[in-house]
């Protein structure tokens, strides 16, 4: 049997590219099947957490003319950092990694981008701010993710067009979309079914940069919780990786979101132009409002909101939209 080669949504600068992925033992990182009922749609989710990663696999790089070796870490993940001595072109592009296992090349296509010429970033969390997950019942968030498939699974009225609009803001075809970055404290595991979800509802094509893989059914019980530092870093990072752009952060109230974007404020002044925070429970949390007043002390437009449409009204309002 051979070894698995996942690679994930890469993005580039004027100066470096930066691709990712994992490497599998055989039969435990297979295409999941997220349409499937029930048990079978368990199975399937819980199949995702006991995947088994291959350490310092010999790992290559195809780019540009460019063949370069490195080997993953201890669990499986890789990644390439790699300095870019001529322009790359704008919007999606490709790029292919291979390993070999017994003498014979494994070789996957993936893609990254480079953003177009522009002044606008966005950076969104997930869960609870355009999936509905319910992360503030620790039980309802296994039930709902055991229970119930792709097609079964909520997202948030609104988000679509507000989201669709915030890709296009600023530009004139629709291929020509604004840098967009999903970040949460979900795992690698989840990542199909993140991506298919984002297509199935016509969500902006985005990088994602999630929380490291987990390996054991135990892990898969605290499956977002945890901490969240690592959320913190990839957000500083995105915002020194393309730091001509004016980025909205957008979230929810359910774990630690206002709080992670009123420090990402306080470091980047010029940085952040606009924090979205959707409320979660029947109140707002006046811990989060108490952030979001201090962001906006910061000269940041801030929206604290039940529906979407509260959204895409304050994103009109400040002319982030038409």
């Amino acid at each position: 049997m051979k070894p698995i080669l996942k690679l994930y949504r890469g993005y580039a600068n004027e100066q470096e590219l930066i691709v990712f992925g994992h490497v599998f033992r055989p039969n435990t990182a297979g295409d999941y099947e997220f349409e499937k009922k029930r048990f079978k749609n368990a199975k399937s989710i819980i199949r995702m957490f006991r995947i088994k990663t291959i350490p310092n696999a010999d790992v290559y790089l195809e780019h540009n003319g460019m063949k370069i070796h490195t080997k993953a870490l201890e669990d499986g993940y890789f990644k390439f950092c790699i300095p870019l001595n001529k322009d790359l072109r704008y919007g999606w592009n490709d790029y292919y990694v291979s390993i070999f296992h017994e003498g014979n090349e494994i070789r996957e296509k993936g893609t990254y981008i480079r953003p177009y010429e522009g002044n606008l970033g966005f950076i969104s969390d997930i869960d609870d701010t355009f999936l509905v997950s319910h992360t503030r019942n620790a039980f309802k968030k296994l039930y709902i993710l055991l229970w119930k498939n792709i097609n079964k699974r909520k997202i948030y009225d609104d988000v679509v067009p507000h989201y669709q609009a915030l890709s296009t803001s600023g530009r004139n075809t629709k291929e020509e979309t604004n840098a967009f970055f999903y970040v949460s404290s979900s795992e690698w595991n989840l990542y199909s079914f993140i991506v298919k979800f984002t297509e199935k509802h016509e969500l902006p094509r985005a990088v994602l940069l999630l929380k490291d893989i987990k390996t054991s059914l135990m892990d898969f019980f605290v499956t977002g919780r945890g901490n969240h530092t690592h959320k913190f870093d990839k957000i500083k990072h995105i915002l020194e990786f393309y730091p001509h752009l004016h980025y909205t952060l957008l979230g929810d109230d359910s774990q630690h979101d206002p709080y992670l974007y009123e420090n990402v404020c306080k470091i980047f002044p010029v940085t952040v132009k606009a924090v979205y925070i959707r409320q979660t429970g029947r109140h707002k949390k006046n811990k989060a409002t108490d952030a979001l007043k201090n962001i906006e002390s910061m000269g940041v437009a801030v929206c604290y909101f039940k529906e979407s449409s509260e959204a895409i009204e304050h994103s009109r309002k400040i002319g982030l939209i038409a």
